[in-house]
């Protein structure tokens, strides 16, 4: 039985050792190279007597970074990502949580790992510990000790309250989660990953746990290429990658902007997408860009594990509509709850809440706001079960399979209607000439704002939007912009829009 993430690299290491498993384009670690630097950096942390504690990796985006994150695995700790391009207010966050006894930084990072407060923890260089000396008997006491519910990260998602929350995982729900996957997007040794989503989000799963199962490769994609969208497609094909797990965001940089018609990837064969709607004119030009290709609607959050439903495009889909996110993964339920806690009906909308081994462990040494998303399923008096309330809204459609609406905090009453501000954005982002969209609502005003990137003046934009909305759902104010904010992760920055909306 497996129950420990090491088992894929364990088993894959040996059998390639010399193939490349993980590479930014410069730097490129083989799996003996990832094995060996792994198990260096796990003996380092029991030299220090650091176990079952989380471990900063405060290192730059790349292969020595996955590499840490395996060693820590190997010591007997969970891993705990940060990066310099997080505000450094949510690092120093981050670091009172979690109160790590050892920050792991590269030469890149030691200095700006020196200007936090990390209280009794020690910072240690990646380049020094990688080449600790390997005590064997230590790591196997360690593995043979491991048991499929230890935690192996911590990764931190925004907080309503402005505080993060460090979503803690453990071991069984990733090897599940990574079994799963595998098969619905048929990974094998072949594939080739470019890796678009920065490694302290559990995004990042789909490329880095796949790659050790199966002895694939992943190439983590600079970010400046996604600014680039020509480049971004040189580099895809100059490295042969053939399947990519991207945000909705991302894809729609590259098809939005004219890209294929200078260039189109020539190797993709696996284009999975998720954490947005995405528009149908833009997943059309992507499917005449790479019309062998498989394309599937990914869906899950953090608090899952991943990704927990997903959707093959097998059809057609009209302008005005949602590709739905399908079914569930397996060993997974859907549970759509309305008010009162009463499954939805055919065709009604409810909240969206996960069941099984995806559901994570919890928010780390955070209790209170732990017990307000994983709760009693209601649904089961018996025994105790626990689910997760995503906070999204959902819905069937005539085909049977969940569509995602919206989130809770983005259905809005406007002029006496409920609006949901995530079908404005999608029928304004199928109209020409309109690159990406996304809407605010200004309570105190009671006004539907819409920021969009595109072609079209904003009097254009209005005029064209009366004939696809009903009159309550018109944006009130409109406003074009040369680029739209991303987060780190390429998705819409709503944070920034409403820090922009504020400013005015």
């Amino acid at each position: 039985m497996q129950n420990n993430v090491l088992n894929y690299l364990y088993g894959t290491a040996p059998k390639c050792p010399d193939k490349i498993a993980y590479s930014d384009g410069e730097v490129s670690l083989t799996f003996g190279e990832v094995y060996k630097q792994c198990r260096c950096v796990g003996s380092f942390l029991n030299s220090k007597g650091v176990y079952k504690k989380p471990v900063v990796i405060f290192m730059r985006r790349g292969p020595k970074e996955i590499a840490a994150f395996l060693g820590t695995v190997a010591g007997g700790c969970f891993y705990v990502p940060v990066d310099e391009e997080m505000p450094v207010g949510r690092i120093q966050l981050i670091l009172d949580n979690v109160k790590s006894p050892v920050i792991i930084c590269d030469r890149e990072t030691v200095e700006a790992a020196k200007s936090f407060n990390i209280g009794d923890g020690e910072i240690v260089l990646y380049e020094e510990i990688s080449a600790f000396p390997e005590n064997a008997a230590a790591l196997d006491r360690i593995y043979s000790a491991a048991i499929d519910t230890d935690p192996i990260y911590i990764v931190f998602t925004s907080g309503s309250t402005g505080i993060p929350k460090g979503v803690a995982a453990c071991h069984r729900s990733v090897i599940d989660y990574i079994e799963q996957l595998s098969e619905i997007l048929e990974f094998n040794e072949n594939t080739v990953f470019g890796n678009q989503t920065p490694l302290y989000f559990d995004a990042s799963l789909k490329e880095i746990y796949p790659t050790l199962k199966f002895g694939a490769t992943a190439y983590i994609i600079p970010k400046k290429l996604f600014s680039i969208p020509t480049a971004l497609v040189e580099y895809l094909n100059q490295h042969k990658i053939n399947t990519i797990c991207w945000v909705v965001s991302a894809l729609t940089m590259v098809s939005a902007f004219g890209t294929f018609k200078e260039m189109k990837p020539e190797y993709l064969t696996t284009v999975a997408f998720g954490s947005e709607l995405f528009p149908v004119k833009q997943l059309r030009l992507w499917q005449q860009a790479v019309p062998n290709a498989k394309f599937t609607n990914l869906y899950g959050p953090t608090e899952c594990t991943g990704m927990c439903c997903y959707y093959h495009v097998e059809r057609e889909f009209e302008d005005n509509e949602l590709i739905p996110v399908g079914r569930p993964f397996p060993n997974r339920e859907i549970l759509l709850l309305k008010e009162g806690n009463v499954p939805a009906g055919e065709g009604e909308e409810g909240e969206i809440c996960v069941r099984g081994t995806a559901v994570t462990l919890g928010y780390y040494n955070d209790p209170e706001r732990t017990a307000k998303a994983f709760v009693q399923n209601p649904l089961n008096t018996a025994y105790p079960e626990l689910i997760y309330r995503t906070g999204d809204i959902g819905r069937y459609n005539d085909h049977g399979e969940l569509v995602f609406v919206s989130r809770l905090d983005h259905q809005i009453k406007h002029m006496g209607h409920r609006v949901e501000l995530g079908e404005v954005e999608v029928n304004i982002a199928m109209l020409p000439g309109v690159q990406m969209a996304a809407c605010l609502y200004d309570s105190a005003r009671k006004k539907i704002v819409l920021y969009y990137v595109g072609e079209m003046s904003e009097a254009e934009l209005a005029s064209e939007a009366r004939p696809k909305l009903p009159r309550y759902m018109l944006p009130n104010k409109i406003i074009k912009l040369d680029e739209m904010p991303l987060t780190a992760n390429r998705k819409i920055n709503r944070v920034r829009l409403k820090e922009m909306y504020e400013e005015k």
